[in-house]
This record gives C-alpha cells, sequence and structure tokens, in this order.
C-alpha cells in the first residue's frame, strides 16, 4: 500500500469523501474546513493564494483540531495564514468571494472563515511508533459564534480504544467526515481525484490498533466509505452508546484512497499531553 498523506492544497467541484457510500453531512456543524494563504510563487507582485487545505473538528468554542501536516510550519512559506471555516460549501465559498474580492486572497478567505493561530505538536513528524501528528487552529469564540452555531464534538477518555479492545471495536460503527476529494478516477492521463470542497460523511469499519494508530477500512463491497485528499485532520467518530466520539483524526491511507484510512488516536497520552493546554478533557 502506499500511504499518503491525504492534505490538498487545491480543490475542484463541491463534492468530498469518496464517491461511494458517502452523503452530505450538514448536521455535522462542528466539523469545518482549513483554509490558507500563502505566497505560492514566490514573487511578491502576484497575489498569494487562497484555498481550502485540510479538514478539522471543532472540539470547543475556541479550538478547531486539525493534524500537524497541515500546520507545520517548515511545511509552509513564512507568510502562510489560517482560516477556519464551518461552511457546508467552503468551495462554493470561495468562489464567491473570489468573484467579489478579486487580487485580494486575504478579504476571499475571511469571506468563508475565521483567522486563527495554529499550534502543532512539536514532536511532529516523530516516527512510524508516533508520528505526533496533531495540531490545533486557536480562532475567537466571539467570532466563531457569530457566524456559525455548533456543538463541540466529544473526545474521548485516556485509552478509551484500548479499553474496547478490537472484538468490542470490530461490532462499532465508525463515521468519517470531511471536505477531501474522491478517490482516484482513472483517465488517458493517470489517475485524477476530482471534487472536494464540501462536507461529507461517510461509514467506516474496524481494521486494526495499535499504540498511536487505528486503522480503519473502506472498502466498498461491506458499506463503508472513505477518506480521501483533503480530508487531512478530519474526524473519525465512533458510535458509542448511541452517541459520536471523536476517537481518531484522518491523517494517511492507499494513494487510490480506495482501502484503508489510517488515522491518528485522541485517547493516546501524547494526544492528550497534546491537546491538554487548549481543551479541558474528560
Amino acid at each position: 500500500m502506499a500511504a499518503v498523506a491525504l492534505v490538498v492544497a487545491g480543490a475542484g467541484p463541491a463534492l468530498a469523501i469518496n464517491s461511494y457510500n458517502a452523503t452530505p453531512a450538514p448536521e455535522r456543524t462542528e466539523v469545518g474546513a482549513l483554509v490558507a494563504t500563502w505566497d505560492d510563487d514566490d514573487n511578491p507582485a502576484t497575489p498569494d493564494r487562497v484555498d481550502w487545505v485540510c479538514s478539522g473538528t471543532m472540539i470547543d468554542s475556541n479550538t478547531f483540531l486539525t493534524a500537524a501536516h497541515c500546520t507545520a510550519p517548515f511545511t509552509w512559506p513564512a507568510n502562510v495564514r489560517f482560516y477556519v471555516s464551518l461552511d457546508q460549501d467552503v468551495q462554493a465559498g470561495l468562489d464567491k468571494g473570489a468573484a467579489e474580492h478579486p487580487g485580494d486572497p486575504v478579504a476571499v478567505a475571511r469571506s468563508v472563515g475565521v483567522e486563527g493561530v495554529a499550534h502543532t505538536e512539536a514532536g511532529y513528524p516523530g516516527n512510524s511508533a508516533d508520528s505526533h501528528d496533531i495540531a490545533v487552529v486557536e480562532v475567537p469564540a466571539a467570532a466563531m459564534a457569530a457566524r456559525w452555531t455548533f456543538t463541540p464534538a466529544t473526545l474521548p477518555t485516556a485509552g478509551l480504544l484500548d479499553r474496547l479492545g478490537p472484538r468490542t471495536l470490530d461490532i462499532t460503527a465508525f463515521v468519517v467526515a470531511g471536505y477531501g476529494t474522491q478517490e482516484a478516477q482513472r483517465g488517458p492521463g493517470g489517475h485524477t481525484h476530482p471534487g472536494g470542497g464540501a462536507r461529507m460523511k461517510a461509514p467506516e469499519s474496524f481494521n486494526a490498533l495499535n499504540k498511536t494508530w487505528l486503522r480503519l477500512a473502506m472498502t466498498a463491497p461491506q458499506g463503508n466509505g472513505g477518506a480521501c485528499y483533503g480530508d487531512s485532520g478530519g474526524p473519525n467518530f465512533a458510535v458509542l452508546g448511541g452517541k459520536l466520539v471523536l476517537v481518531a483524526t484522518t491523517i494517511t491511507g492507499d494513494a487510490p484512497c480506495y482501502a484503508t484510512n489510517v488515522v491518528y488516536r485522541t485517547d493516546t497520552p501524547t494526544a492528550r499531553s497534546f491537546l491538554a493546554p487548549f481543551v479541558a478533557l474528560p
């Protein structure tokens, strides 16, 4: 399996997650898109680029959980600025903003999102055992509340997935959400990944568990959907007692986006230690 970070620096028509077994998720108002502005051509005479790049989740009134590979300073030019949008269709909003504010990427970004400050886990990129691939963007709570109504996601207690164990996880329903592209489509020029930019959701099922990673199956014959490019940082919920618990964030998977969603657990010591200064943990 080719493992790829599911981040995107471009977008197309507004569909997301995989096209199979996926549906729009207007009710998941806590799930948002990470929008960025940055200098992508090293030319100060041209406007900066503005685009949605990752997904994420509000975990309290002013904290947006996402992936470290979406925010790490060494992956971006020095002038990058981040915004959080909880719009259902952020790509449509960006298109509208671009028409209304030509040549002004900051105005375009502000038309869909609230600017925030990114905090990336210091240990990222870590290693295969623990990538430390977790980050938050702190945003002004009042500005978020003025634009959107949402209930922050529920985080797990420490070691929840270990306590549940594979047998229980095998019969647990999982839901992935995000703004990413569809699975690979074959064409004369090779694989492409159409869509992206609207909030979607899809069912997944348990595959494997280790110290920091949860692997979720996104195979169509089993009724699953799954994540793809641009879903990085987005939530993977376990349905426990009839409630959604944000047990992991999308990080990587197979390049065509057909088989496995490899997600970073939020119930581990690393994740909880990082999150503790930003949010009240259960």
